[in-house]
């Protein structure tokens, strides 16, 4: 059966044309304009996933995900115009799975929504029996990445990365001590043609600290090299 992904936006072209990609991946869309009328429905007929715009008139996407946590856990996905931590430690708070920033790729909305919809099947044992194998458990010293569940754990502790701050810190620990330039990382994050300053790299590190250092304060195994990149040190 095919997966239903609803989708919240006020500029119907955006609507349009990612209901289009969907569809054409084999996805079922419902669109709403409106936050108020996602609610109903979703309420109604919850989807498999949804994709909000965070700045909307009336109830915006915020508060559209503050109202479909009271009676639902459905994945939730964040369309914003602005890099805001603010707002992305709110949103995260309240249990959004990802962000992604206007203007996106479409072929990246698509892999996050299908990654977070794998996720969640694996979490609940009920893998289709085509789907690929699981991708295999990554350790390095304290740190333990498990890509088929979106799992972090640094020295026994859980960490929760957004998609795209997975995929970084992954990339970087695959082969620690090795120096991965921020294109490179761009890369692996933005596997697409959208263009995406470079400098978004340093804003994901950051908030990758951040979230480690939250669990262990003297966390520094992400090493910063001015003018060439990032690396892992194993510990």
């Amino acid at each position: 059966m095919s997966q239903v992904i609803a989708l919240v936006d006020d500029d119907r072209n955006i609507l349009t044309s990612v209901s289009i990609a969907l569809q054409a991946e084999g996805f079922v869309t419902r669109v709403y304009s409106d936050g108020q009328a996602a609610l109903k429905a979703i309420n109604d007929n919850p989807p498999d996933l949804g994709v909000f715009d965070i700045k909307m008139p009336g109830m915006d996407g915020m508060e559209l995900l503050r109202r479909v946590r009271e009676t639902s856990s459905v994945p939730v996905i964040f369309l914003t115009s602005k890099d805001d931590e603010l707002d992305e430690a709110l949103g995260l708070a309240m249990g959004a799975d990802d962000y992604i920033a206007k203007p996106f790729s479409q072929r990246l909305l698509i892999a996050r929504i299908r990654a977070i919809l794998r996720r969640q099947d694996l979490e609940r044992g009920e893998a289709a029996a085509n789907s690929e194998p699981e991708p295999p458990r990554l350790e390095r010293g304290r740190l333990l990445m498990d890509p088929a569940r979106h799992k972090v754990i640094w020295d026994g502790k859980d960490v929760s990365l957004t998609v795209t701050e997975f995929l970084i810190l992954e990339a970087l620990a695959q082969r620690p001590g090795v120096v991965k330039s921020r294109n490179q990382l761009l890369d692996v994050a933005y596997n697409d043609d959208v263009y995406v300053d470079d400098r978004t790299i340093d804003s994901h590190i950051k908030r990758i600290r951040r979230k480690f250092r939250l669990q262990d304060p003297k966390f520094d195994s992400i090493e910063t090299l001015y003018g060439v990149g990032y690396r892992f040190d194993e510990q």
